[in-house]
C-alpha cells in the first residue's frame, strides 16, 4: 500500500499546483452555470404543468454540477497514460512490481480530487450568497447530506472504473479517439449533465436507469437536495454499489485479458 499511497499523493500535490488554470475553470463554471439556469428558467416559467423538480432543487443540481465538475467529467481523461499506451511508454509501467490496474486508479483519483479541491469550494460558496434565484440551498436536513456524502464517494469510484475501461480499449484499438467519444458523449447525457434526467421524458428515463451513468451525478445531486429520500435513497445507493462492484470485477478482467496479449508500439 505504500507504493499506491504514494503516487496519490505525488500526484494529489503535483494537482494543486495549477492554480490559475482553476481560477480560470472557475470563472467557466459560473459562466455554465448561470447560462444553463437562465435556460430552465425560461423553460419553468413557460410550462404549463407543474415541474418534476423544484426550482430551489434544480438550482443545486446545478451548482453542485458545476462545483464538482472535475470529479465527475467522463470526457476528460488523464493525456499521459493515454499517450503511453499508444507510443509505448507503458512498457516501463508493465516492468515495474505493483498491480497496474491499482496504481492507475490511485493517480486518477489524485489528479481528479485535487482538481476538484481547488474548484468546488470558491463556486459553492459564491452560489449560497447568490441572487434568490439562483442562490444554492443548503440540504434538507443531515441525513440527505450524509447520503449525498456516501454516494459522492462511490460517484468517484464509478468514474475511475469507468475511465479504466477507456483505457483498457485503447490498448485493443491502440487509439482513444473512438473510446473517448463514445464514453464522454453517453455519459454526459445519461448522467443527467445536458437535461437533468427528471425533466426527461419517461421513456427517456427508462433507458438511462439502465446505464450506470446516472449514478455518477444524477443520485448524489438530487439526495442532497432531497428529491430522493427515504427508502427509495437507501436502495438507490445498493444499486449504485452494485454497479461499482461489477465494473471494478469486469475491469479487473478485461485488463487481465488484455495484458496477457498486449502489443507494445515501436517494439
Amino acid at each position: 500500500m505504500i507504493t499506491y499511497t504514494s503516487i496519490f499523493r505525488m500526484r494529489f500535490i503535483a494537482g494543486l499546483q495549477y492554480r490559475a488554470a482553476a481560477w480560470a475553470g472557475i470563472a467557466t463554471q459560473f459562466a455554465f452555470g448561470f447560462m444553463h439556469l437562465m435556460i430552465f428558467q425560461a423553460f419553468y416559467r413557460s410550462s404549463g404543468t407543474a415541474p418534476p423538480m423544484e426550482w430551489p432543487q434544480l438550482v443545486a443540481y446545478e451548482w453542485l454540477q458545476q462545483a464538482f465538475l472535475a470529479l465527475i467529467m467522463l470526457w476528460w481523461q488523464d493525456g499521459d497514460l493515454l499517450s503511453g499506451i499508444t507510443d509505448g511508454n507503458a512498457a516501463y509501467e508493465l516492468c515495474r512490481p505493483y498491480d497496474l490496474y491499482t496504481f492507475w486508479c490511485m493517480r486518477l483519483a489524485a489528479v481528479r480530487l485535487s482538481s476538484a479541491a481547488l474548484k468546488f469550494s470558491p463556486v459553492l460558496i459564491v452560489s449560497l450568497f447568490l441572487p434568490r434565484a439562483y442562490r444554492m440551498t443548503l440540504p434538507p436536513n443531515f441525513a440527505a447530506f450524509g447520503l449525498f456524502l456516501i454516494a459522492m464517494t462511490l460517484s468517484l469510484t464509478l468514474v475511475i472504473a469507468l475511465s479504466m475501461l477507456v483505457y483498457i480499449l485503447t490498448f485493443v484499438t491502440l487509439s482513444s479517439m473512438g473510446s473517448r467519444l463514445l464514453v464522454g458523449v453517453s455519459a454526459d447525457f445519461m448522467m443527467g449533465a445536458i437535461i437533468p434526467i427528471p425533466l426527461m421524458p419517461v421513456w427517456a428515463q427508462r433507458i438511462v436507469y439502465c446505464f450506470p451513468f446516472r449514478y455518477v451525478q444524477d443520485l448524489p445531486f438530487r439526495l442532497y437536495s432531497g428529491h430522493i429520500s427515504g427508502a427509495d435513497a437507501l436502495a438507490q445507493i445498493g444499486v449504485q454499489i452494485a454497479w461499482v462492484a461489477a465494473l471494478i470485477l469486469f475491469g479487473r478482467w478485461a485488463f487481465g485479458r488484455v495484458m496477457r496479449r498486449v502489443v507494445i508500439q515501436g517494439g
